[in-house]
Formats: C-alpha cells, structure tokens, sequence
C-alpha cells in the first residue's frame, strides 16, 4: 500500500491527490510539477479531460496508487500559490460538510477558499494595531450575559475543557447585544484568541465592520462577496496568517481560518440569507456549531426575533438563554400601528402621509420599507383574465419603469410590455401591485421638499453605493430612506422616529410552511429602526390583512403568543422544528423525463425510510419552471436526522446507478424554502 503523506519528501518523484469543485467524490492523482512547487494546501492548474482546470491539493504519496502505472501519470501544469492557503482543519471542516450536505469535497474546499489571488496593496481598512479603549458602560443584564459567555476562560491562554452550551442573546431592538458582542470579542482576543462576527447582510457588514475597525485596528477583517477576489484572498491570507484575529462577514465567512478560535457569533441568527443556495448548501449555523464543537469554542447567537428552530431549543433548555429587556439609548419600543389598506387608492395611506410630514416636521428622519422592487409586479387583463408571465419562469413580470422593460426577478428575462392584451386586445389590460420604485414616484410627488433615497438591489448595484447611502442617512444628509430587506434589521440610526411597513404581507401569500414566521420577524425587525435613541418612535403598518394573527401579533410585539401558537401548529402539522427535512429537487427542460425522475427516486425511497420518517410528494414545486427549467420536488421528513440523513445517502447512491440525462437532482438538507 502507497505511504500518503502531508509534506513534500525531497529527492523523489511526489505524486499528489488533488480533488475538483465537480461532484465526483473521488480524488485525481498527478506528478510533481516541474518547480518543485507542490505540496498539500496549495492549488493546482492541471490537464483535466480535454481542458486545464483548477484543483485542490490535498495530500502527497511516494507512489502512485494501486492499479495506475507509473507512466501514465500526468503532471501538475503549475501550481496557483507560493504558501499553502488550506491546512488539515480546513480539509477536516471540508469532508464534514461533503459528508452531511451530500456534496464532495471539492464543492466544499470550492466554497470555503476565495478564488483569486493576494492583492499586493491592499490596505487595511484601520492603521492601528492596538485595541482602542472604545467599550461602554454596561448595564447589570449585559454584565450578566458577558460573565456568563467568557466563564472558564479566565487566564490568558487557558481555554475550558468542557464544551460549552451555545449561548443566546435574546433582547429587543436596541438592548445593546452588539456591545455584549464586542465585549466579549474584547475578553477573547486580550486572551490571544480569534473571532468569527457573522452578520446577515451586506449593509450591516459595512456597519459592524466599521465597530469591529474602530476598536480592534488591524486585528480586523472583513470578507463578503461585495469585495473583489483577490481581495478577500488577501483577507484571508492575513487570516492564516494570525494578523487578523477577528473577522467579520457574512455567511461565507463561518469558514475563516482563523488561529486559536474560540467564539463565533451569529447576529440576527433566525435570517434565511445564512442558508446557501448553491452546493453546498450549508447553514452557517451549522457550520459554526460543528466548528465550535471541535474546537470547543464558545457559539453565541443573538436577535430580537429568533428562529422557530432557536425558540424551541431555548424552552428546551439545550440553548442558554441570556435576556436583554430595555433599551440603553433614552429610547422606548416604538407605537406600532396597523393600518389598512384596503379604501387606499395608491400606495401610501393618509395615516402614514401625515405622519412622514410630522417626523419632518421635527427635523427626524423615516425609513420606509417594502421587500419587493420595481414599479409593479403583476400585469392582468380585466376582459380576459390575461397574465403576463416569464416565457422562461413560471412566475409573473415586474415593471421597472425607468427601465422601459418588464424584468423576470429570476432569471433575468426582460421584454417590453405590450400596449393592450395579447390575447384579447383590450386596453383594460396593464401592471398593478407596487414596488419600490412606484413607491419612489409617489413620494416625490407627495413630499418635493424632502430628500428622499431609495436602496434596493437596483439603486445599489455599483460597488460602495450602499454604503455611501446609509452613511449619508446616517449623517441626516437624507430625510426619508426607502429600502428593501438592505434596511430592514440591525442598522442602528439615532435620526429614526418613523418607520413605515408599505405593504407587510408580501410573504404571507408564499406556500411555505415559514411564511409566518418570516412576516412576523421582519415587522418586528423593520420596527425596531424607530426610536432606538428617543421614547416617541412611532411605526406604521400597511396591510391588506389586518387581522392576520402574524400581523396582530407582531404590532404588539407579542413574540411569546407568536410563538406559542406558531410551534403549536407545527407540531401538529409535523414540521420543524419538531421534524427535520431533506428535499431533493428536480431540474429538467422536458417536463416528461423530470416527472419520471422524480418519480423513480421517489420509488426508490419508500421502501428505504425508517422508522417514523414520512416522504411528501413527488410533486411539482410550487415555482414549477425556472429558466426554462421544469422543477419537481420529493422531500424527506422526519424527527431522527440520523436515520433521515443514512436513508438519503442510500437512495442518492441507488439513484445515480442509473440517474435520468438531461435532469439535475439537488439535495437540501434542512431547507429554509420549499418553494
């Protein structure tokens, strides 16, 4: 047997194991390149097929392995790095992720290591290389909950034997959990330990990066995907190379190679951004408590609104809960008040009209928020009934009127509208619904003395728009900000006493079991933007379902009853988080051959499931064509992940014996969508 060792030997031939972001779950073995470069951690360009690709090293043997002759080896073409940019924690971390996300490891070196490389002059955003004195005064709940996170690690590099229980900062907005955060980030790098920050969006990674600067100088890191390559590449050289102990980012940034972690933070824990899209499809949550775990670092999660999942293993007692109850700023919970929109003949009641004049009035500012863009999203005939959809989605159009074109939101197709019905001609026929840019229209015409912005994924598209948007709001260069989900949680503006919810039930409509949950966790987090600094921050709450008990609830702030009729339903619905899911999801451009490889795996699964699992579907999904891509979806459940995740692996194995051309299978484990 051929001796696979993790360092170059001198004076013979190497052979090196390199594996593809593909799914083959196999590695590929290739000579030395002629330098002498090579070694473990470094990445290879290297003959591939009929085209040069990019590799992972990931060990190196004195043999080839058995059954390939010597000769028939090819060589490594050149090799990308001059110092290994993965080590065997990072490989460890990688085969977790292939094992339990049903990807290999190649996917998920891939998606843990920035492509690109070391941009020779990038700056670091703070000069400084000391911690700056910047901590405030806590209150007695914040030094509680701060004891509490940094107990058994009292002296300078000793670290608790026992793994710690996860820890979770449940507090309203503006309870100070961000400088708990930094305090107890403080305690761990005085201790010559590092940080992981993660934060849900883009626009608070700008905000908590520029915290983090502030008092941790050049000890800080920032990497998100707004940055170019070879940027975050330099990040994260700096990262293995201890000069950066505290990194913050978005989900991406759960894989830092930090030395010596010992706390990983999840702000805003419950937001769907942490689950991937893409294989894999990690849940930066998970990721994090695997890490912590093997590390026995310390996890602390922390929202004004937590998941379903967080919830009930905090009333289970499995999460340590740490309550902050009062705001520290002079501020108050906001008057949250709901408000019809039924008799409204545009967008913007006479309730939240008068109350955007007072707030100017007084020199304060208004955030307005509404989570879809575009002027209008949805073209009907009165005659015909006619809808114009996407020719490649099944999904309806949005009117982007200073575009001229009706956009698809996902695949990108556009087209410009047509004047009267296709179908039956009549000139009954046009957009209606509203996006933020009807919104926009709307309030220049009713508001022309106020300077109003808009931030939404078309207003913010070129590099440092968001950031110099929510500066200057924040500077009070800009009195009313109207935004999408960029906008809607963790911003802290002190000029905030009105906040407007244009329409809360967008997601309502949505057939998936979290609808719920997610409208009543964005109400209370776009409320939270008000009066963080004063008591008379007022919220208005547009709705078409006033008494939808997700709205009721969330105007009265009521998380407990929320969640107390949320879990009970689905307990008795079997749903999580009283049952864990695994879905898989068809992808195909002929509709017959998708259904019967839908089908067939569903065949296959049925007589593999144990005891107590369930399986829902085959079925078309509720987005049945994306891209000119029919989906179909079958879909696992049950309350042992263990058995659920053994079950999956068998019939993904059974399946791909004899998988269907043409139709692409994925798998989610834990999917925070079914749509």
């Amino acid at each position: 047997m051929s001796k696979t060792v993790s360092a170059p030997l001198k004076g013979s031939a190497l052979y090196y194991d390199l594996v593809f972001d593909i799914p083959s779950k196999a590695a590929f073995t290739y000579l030395g390149d002629e330098k002498g470069e090579a070694a473990p951690g470094k990445r290879a360009i290297v003959p591939f097929g009929r085209r040069e690709t990019l590799g992972y090293i990931i060990a190196c043997r004195d043999t080839p392995p058995e059954g390939i002759k010597e000769g028939s080896v090819k060589a490594i073409r050149r090799i990308v790095d001059s110092e290994a940019v993965f080590g065997e924690e990072d490989v460890a971390l990688a085969k977790w992720i292939g094992g339990f996300y049903f990807c290999s490891l190649g996917q998920a070196l891939s998606a843990m290591i920035p492509s690109g490389k070391r941009a020779g002059d990038y700056p670091s955003s703070i000069a400084s290389e000391e911690i700056t004195p910047k901590a405030l005064e806590l209150s007695q709940e914040q030094k509680y909950a701060l004891d509490a996170i940094t107990e058994g690690y009292e002296k300078p590099g000793e670290k608790s034997g026992a793994k710690k229980q996860p820890f979770y900062l449940y507090g309203i907005t503006g309870s100070g959990k961000t400088e708990v955060f930094l305090q107890a980030a403080e305690f761990f790098l005085n201790r010559g330990k590092s940080v992981i920050y993660l934060v849900p969006e883009i626009s608070l990674t700008h905000q908590t990066a520029r915290a983090i600067g502030e008092r941790f100088g050049a000890l800080a890191a920032t990497i998100h995907s707004g940055m170019t390559q070879a940027n975050r590449f330099t990040e994260w050289m700096r990262m293995r190379a201890g000069e950066a102990r505290i990194v913050v980012g978005p989900r991406s940034a759960v894989f830092s190679p930090l030395k010596d972690l010992a706390l990983v933070i999840i702000d805003e824990e419950q937001d769907a951004s942490y689950k991937s899209g893409n294989t894999p499809r990690y849940h930066a949550r998970q990721v994090a408590m695997r890490r912590c775990s093997v590390l026995g670092a310390a996890l602390v999660m922390g929202s004004a609104t937590p998941s379903a999942e967080a919830w009930k293993l905090m009333r289970d007692g499995e999460i340590r809960r740490l309550d902050l109850t009062r705001r520290l700023s002079g501020g108050q919970l906001p008057q949250i008040i709901p408000v019809s929109l039924e008799k409204t003949p545009g967008c913007l009641t006479d309730e939240l009209k008068a109350e955007i004049r007072k707030t100017a009035g007084m020199k304060r500012q208004t955030i307005l928020f509404l989570n879809r863009r575009g002027f209008a999203y949805f073209y009907h005939c009165r005659q015909c009934g006619f809808e114009l959809t996407c020719k490649r989605c099944s999904v309806s159009l949005t009117w982007h009127k200073s575009r001229g074109k009706a956009v698809c939101h996902y695949c990108g197709y556009q087209t410009t509208p047509p004047q009267a019905c296709p179908e039956c001609g009549s000139l009954e026929a046009g957009f209606t619904g509203f996006g933020t840019e009807m919104i926009e229209e709307e309030l220049r015409s009713a508001f022309p003395g106020l300077r109003i912005a808009r931030v939404d994924a078309d207003t913010v598209s070129k590099k440092g728009t968001l950031e110099q948007a929510l500066d200057s709001f924040r500077k009070g260069e800009i009195d009313l900000l109207l935004g999408t989900q960029m906008v809607a949680k963790g911003l802290n503006f002190p000029g905030v006493r009105l906040v407007g919810v244009v329409l809360a039930d967008t997601g309502l409509y949505l057939p998936d079991f979290r609808a719920a949950e997610r409208t009543f966790s964005l109400v209370v987090q776009v409320a939270g933007r008000s009066g963080r600094y004063f008591p008379d921050g007022k919220v208005i709450v547009q709705t078409l379902r006033p008494y939808d008990p997700a709205i009721v609830k969330s105007c009265a702030m009521d998380i407990d009853g929320f969640f107390e009729t949320e879990l009970s339903q689905r307990e008795a619905l079997s749903f999580p988080p009283y049952t864990r899911l695994i879905r898989f999801t068809f992808r195909g451009k002929d509709a017959e051959k998708t259904d019967r490889a839908a089908a067939r795996l569903a065949s296959i699964a049925k007589p593999l499931l144990p005891d107590g699992a369930d399986a829902l579907g085959p079925a078309e999904c509720p987005l049945g064509i994306i891209a000119n891509q029919h989906r179909r979806q079958f879909i696992l459940k049950g309350k042992n992940m263990g058995g659920l995740h053994a079950a999956a692996g068998a019939i993904i194995e059974r399946y791909e014996k004899n998988k269907d051309s043409g139709v692409y299978l994925e798998v989610d484990v834990d999917p925070v969508s079914v749509l």
